[in-house]
Order: C-alpha cells, then structure tokens, then sequence
C-alpha cells in the first residue's frame, strides 16, 4: 500500500515488525487469562501429601451463581437451557473446566507455547463466555468480540513464533509434530 500517487517516486509505507506487535499482544492477552492461576486454581493434596492443582473452592462456589446470573433472562431458549439445565448442575465439572481453560490460554499465550491449542481453548471459551453474557450490555459485546478476534489471529498468524517457546521448538525440533498445527 503506498502513501502517495503511481509514479511520484515516494517509498510504500510498510507495516514494522508486525509479528512483534502480535506477539506483544498475545502475552497481553495471555497474562489476561493467566490471572485465573490466582484467581480460579488451588492445591489439592491427594492422599495427604501430593500436591494437584484444581478449581478452588472459593471458584467452585461462586461460579454457579454468577452462570445462574447470566441465565436468569438470556434471551436464546436453547442457550438458556444449556446454562440451566446442564452448566448449573454440573456446575463442578464446568468450574473445573473454565479454571483449567484459563490457565491453559494464559500460560500458553504468555510463553508462546502451543500457541495454537491455547488459541483454541481461548476461542472457546470467549465464544463461551461471549455467548451467556452478550445480552447484558453492549461492553461484553465488544470485549468478547475482541478477545475472539485475537484469538483467530493468534491461531492463524503463528503468534507463538516470534518471542515464543513455539518458535524455540520449531528451530530446535524441525518437522516435529507438535511443531506444525494445531500445536503452533
């Protein structure tokens, strides 16, 4: 794309670094998700002495209510339902997932690690989060709207090749399944 008129001489004006300006953008978004670590997830010693990581209670609780929040006069019958009659009572299992969702997209975005899966998981689960709030203002339109948008971007761009462990493992492990996509 150039600035000026065919044949005035000037200089195109081209986009600079752009895989840098995504990558940014990717930890930006990757740190986002990643705050679930604090927020969303504890340790759960199985057996007395072996740390796991899961869901905190304090997720656990308060999770169905704020899906009953989001249900309580969406305006799509079926995804009404769904929240009711299926998130709300296992809503244990839906915690669990959410929690790990996020953390999944965080720590992969943040690293630039299997971009491509952690892109996945995040388009799920804005498409997800989009979809039981999106009624309630035209912010949560817009905000999932974005997050939704960077996540294609991150998927088909590559982003975790530049200033990414996907870009590491790509140079060190050529050809290497878990180097081409869905993985990165």
């Amino acid at each position: 794309m150039t600035n000026a008129s065919p044949g005035s001489g000037a200089e195109p004006i081209e986009m600079s670094n752009p895989s840098q300006w995504i990558a940014m953008l990717r930890v930006i978004v990757g740190l986002y998700f990643a705050k679930a670590i604090w927020t969303k997830m504890s340790v759960m010693l199985v057996g007395g002495f072996l740390p796991v990581p899961t869901a905190s209670d304090r997720w656990l609780q308060a999770m169905p209510t704020l899906v009953a929040k989001q249900a309580s006069e969406h305006p799509i019958a079926f995804y009404k339902n769904f929240l009711e009659q299926t998130v709300i009572p296992n809503s244990g299992i839906f915690a669990q997932l959410t929690a790990w969702g996020e953390v999944v997209t965080g720590v992969g975005l943040t690293l630039g690690l299997f971009c491509g899966v952690a892109g996945l998981v995040g388009l799920a689960l804005s498409c997800s989060y989009g979809m039981a709030t999106y009624w309630q203002s035209s912010n949560q339109q817009g905000f999932h709207l974005v997050l939704v948008s960077c996540m294609l971007v991150f998927i088909l761009a590559r982003a975790g090749r530049a200033w990414g462990l996907d870009g590491w493992l790509a140079w060190r492990f050529p050809g290497a399944w878990f180097t081409k996509r869905p993985f990165a």
